[in-house]
């Protein structure tokens, strides 16, 4: 227990730090893409400005996995990890279409951009995010959120990376429009993200089976083990954006025992990540029409 209590609060102190710094980090990023009058800037800023909601929702997650159920909600709050997901999806569409909006206009009357002040100001961003992806560098290993902060942090310093790039051709060409370009590559590699962000969120959100699970090996696993004859109403689905569940109706005409339930729970724990999983024992097969599950 000492040792979990440890690493929780060795996490808190990266996402407090790393939301801190890229909070920050935004602000400045808007002042000076304003007074630089470069959307390459801005659109970096709203880039940032996703990932610290995906830094905030990925430390909620953690948090809200930690809750026990209680009262209606027998799984507890597990699911709004997943909602929030694709919230933050929809806010990132939004968020494109105004830098979007910025940057044509500037690709139509070109304007002065200074080219300095905006490789200054993302080598400061490249700076932060490098700092910030260390700090979840040594817990990515283990959780799926972390993992997911350390590379949108690590993908943030290699944009922030082409922004001072673009800085250092508009200082040496003199061509403006060079900075909303980089704007319109800054969306796409914002648009890629939060597509996948989106459609895993609406499939989670459906009860799909998750997409590091293959349910045919799952079933041919459980179809496996001494004594099981069948397996129906299958069904795998995530209860948060880390934890997956699966129930199942097994046919055994020789019975069961506990320990057979316990050792195949562990199996499936270590096998495939599924932490929650419930077992209807049948000596023959009970078929329910009002199931459709394979």
């Amino acid at each position: 227990m000492a040792h979990s209590h440890i690493k929780n609060n060795t996490q808190n102190r990266a996402f407090a730090i790393g939301i801190g710094l890229n909070i920050a980090f935004v602000g400045i990023e808007i002042f000076y893409g304003l007074l630089a009058n470069s959307s390459a800037l801005l659109a970096d800023a709203g880039h940032n400005a996703s990932d610290v909601l995906s830094l905030i929702f990925a430390w909620t997650a953690i948090g809200l996995a930690s809750l026990k159920p209680k009262g209606k909600y027998t799984y507890g709050l597990r699911k709004t990890t997943i909602l929030v997901s694709m919230l933050n999806a929809i806010l990132l569409f939004a968020a494109v279409i105004a830098i979007a909006w910025d940057a044509i206009g500037k690709l139509q009357n070109p304007e002065p951009v200074a080219g300095t002040q905006v490789m200054i100001v993302a080598g400061i961003g490249v700076i932060i995010n490098t700092v910030t992806a260390l700090l979840f560098m040594k817990g990515q290993k283990d959780d799926l959120n972390i993992r997911g902060a350390f590379l949108h942090m690590a993908a943030d310093a290699g944009v922030s990376i082409g922004v001072v790039i673009a800085g250092l051709l508009i200082n040496l060409t003199g061509a403006h429009w060079i900075d909303p370009l980089m704007s319109f590559i800054i969306i796409a590699i914002i648009l890629w993200g939060t597509w996948r962000l989106f459609t895993e969120s609406l499939n989670l959100a459906l009860d799909a089976v998750p997409k590091n699970i293959d349910i045919n090996k799952v079933h041919d696993h459980l179809l496996s083990k001494e004594g099981v004859t069948d397996v129906h109403d299958l069904h795998v689905w995530a209860m948060s954006t880390t934890q997956i569940a699966l129930t199942a109706h097994l046919v055994m005409p020789e019975g069961n025992s506990d320990k057979f339930i316990a050792e195949l729970q562990q199996e499936l724990k270590n096998n495939f990540g599924i932490g929650h999983s419930t077992f209807q024992v049948e000596k023959e097969k009970v078929d329910d029409d009002s199931d459709p599950g394979c």
